[in-house]
C-alpha cells in the first residue's frame, strides 16, 4: 500500500532511503538497510547524502545477507575502523530523484506527521513512523498521551489517506487500540470472577 521509503527530512525536501547498520568484515565493507522497494536501487541514486548533508557517499552493492540487508563498499572507506564510524548513518536523496507514487501508494515521508482519526471521528494522534517488520507496513501513531499505537497499514484498516488534507482515517478491528484491549481484559476478569462465585 505504500512505497518503501522511510524517515523524511521535509524541510530540505529530502527522503531517507537507507542506513548503515554495522561494519562487515575487516576490509571496510558495511551492512546497509535499504528502504527502497528494490533494495539494490539505493546504489543507483546519483547522490547519497548524510543526514546533515555535509557528506556524500558512493555505494557499491557487493552481496546480500539473509536478513534483508545489503553488503556494500563505500568509496574511500578502507578498513573496519573506518567502517565502524559510519554505523547508524542514514542516507538521504533529493525528493526530485524519486518517481511519483502510483495509485494507492504513498511515500513513507508523506505519511509522517499526518493526523489520525477513527472512522467515528475520534482523534488518535499523528503518524510518527512507518515500519515493515516482514508482514507488511505498520503505522506508528503518537497519541497526545499514553502509549504508542501500532496499526497495520492495509486498505481495510486504513481506508482513507488524504495527503492534501493531512489526515488518515483508520477503522481498527475490535481490540486493536490500547484502551479496547484494557476493556477486553476487564470483561474477561469479570467473567472469571463470576464463575468463581458460582462454584462456591
Amino acid at each position: 500500500m505504500s512505497s518503501n521509503t522511510h524517515n523524511p527530512d521535509k524541510d530540505q525536501e529530502r527522503v531517507c532511503v537507507a542506513a548503515f547498520s554495522s561494519a562487515h568484515g575487516v576490509s571496510g565493507a558495511l551492512r546497509l538497510k535499504s528502504f527502497t522497494e528494490n533494495p539494490d536501487d539505493v546504489a543507483e541514486f546519483s547522490i547519497l547524502q548524510s543526514e546533515d548533508a555535509s557528506k556524500t557517499y558512493d555505494v557499491e552493492v557487493v552481496s546480500h545477507t539473509g536478513k534483508g540487508e545489503l553488503i556494500v563498499k563505500v568509496a574511500g572507506v578502507d578498513g573496519r575502523d573506518a567502517a565502524e564510524l559510519l554505523k547508524g548513518e542514514r542516507l538521504y536523496v533529493s525528493r526530485k530523484e524519486l518517481p511519483d507514487a502510483g495509485d494507492e501508494e504513498f511515500y513513507h515521508a508523506d505519511l509522517i506527521g499526518l493526523t489520525v482519526k477513527t472512522s467515528s471521528g475520534k482523534s488518535l494522534g499523528t503518524v510518527r513512523a512507518v515500519f515493515d517488520f516482514g508482514a507488511g507496513d505498520m503505522l506508528e501513531i503518537l497519541p497526545k498521551e499514553g502509549a504508542l499505537i501500532m496499526v497495520p497499514f492495509t486498505k481495510a484498516i486504513v481506508p482513507i489517506v488524504d495527503i492534501e488534507k493531512g489526515r488518515v482515517i483508520v477503522d481498527p478491528p475490535e481490540g486493536l487500540l490500547p484502551e479496547e484491549k484494557k476493556k477486553k481484559k476487564k470483561r474477561k476478569k469479570v467473567k472469571k470472577d463470576t464463575a468463581k462465585e458460582g462454584d462456591q
